[in-house]
């Protein structure tokens, strides 16, 4: 179904061991790209991309760097290059999240949401460039439509995500002119293992199924689904959009939600054994 052929490009995907990370590198990896597969905390899900990518007859390795820091992403950045013999394709997915009153965040809490979120990628980027200008390559920015409608308990990482919309259209058009072209996703809601981490004995399907039946489409996305926009983005049928953040979301910004619900507490916990103190 992947319409992008990338054989030959060289891709390096942050946060790739699991959720939408992982789908889109396997999915870059079917498109013929050689990829570099980032973690953070996620070693035995990367190891398993790179295993499944490798089985398949393609190019792959893993990487750990923790993004809570800023001294790893250069390391990273240069491993990932090496193994690659340049790089082509940068996409800045890795994140976290938190849902918290905002009576309750703590200053460590959203320190952490902001130097993940939006530091490590700026200065994975910064790190990059040089590679990305000699490739004429792209980059692709991973936010969320939390950028766009507000959500209870979402005020540190709505922050976050509508910072890289703005970081994109700025370094788009700085960009642009030395020949690397950047783009970014809004996904809409991708359920994946770590939005159940708080919620034991949970019918996983069955929560799927719910958060479907409240989207436009009738159904909840999938990591393929956001690999699809992603290899488009990466390819040359893409070559004329420049600063944009498609939103993939089923049709959920495109309604009218009236109703009650934001005035209730969240009964999930979102960032258990990524953010501290949670």
């Amino acid at each position: 179904m992947n319409a992008a052929d990338l054989r030959g490009k060289r891709v390096l995907v942050t946060g790739a061991g699991t959720g939408i990370g992982r789908g889109m590198a396997l999915a870059f990896a079917r498109a013929g790209a050689a990829v570099a597969v980032h973690y953070s905390h996620s070693a035995a899900g990367a190891e398993g991309v790179v295993q499944e990518i490798v089985v398949g007859g393609g190019t792959a390795a893993a990487f750990q760097a923790d993004f809570a820091e800023v001294a790893p992403l250069p390391r990273l950045a240069a491993a990932a290059v090496a193994f690659l013999g340049g790089l082509d394709v940068l996409v800045n997915n890795a994140g976290v999240t938190m849902n918290r009153p905002l009576e309750k965040v703590t200053a460590e809490q959203f320190d952490q949401l902001y130097h993940v979120n939006v530091r490590a990628p700026f200065f994975l980027t910064q790190a990059l460039l040089p590679e990305l200008v000699k490739s004429r390559g792209g980059v692709i920015n991973i936010s969320s439509i939390h950028a766009y409608e507000g959500y209870t308990e979402h005020s540190v990482y709505a922050g976050t995500r509508g910072a890289i919309v703005a970081f994109t259209r700025q370094l788009a058009i700085e960009l642009a002119p030395r020949g690397v072209r950047v783009n970014a996703i809004a996904p809409g809601a991708v359920p994946v293992p770590n939005h159940f981490k708080s919620q034991p004995g949970i019918d996983v399907d069955q929560a799927i199924a719910d958060c479907g039946a409240g989207i436009p489409c009738g159904f909840a996305g999938t990591p393929d689904d956001i690999a699809n926009v992603a290899l488009f983005l990466a390819s040359d049928a893409a070559r004329y959009i420049v600063g944009q953040t498609l939103i993939v979301d089923g049709g959920t910004t495109s309604w009218m939600p009236f109703g009650e619900q934001f005035k209730q507490p969240m009964t999930a916990q979102f960032g258990q054994g990524y953010v501290p103190g949670l």
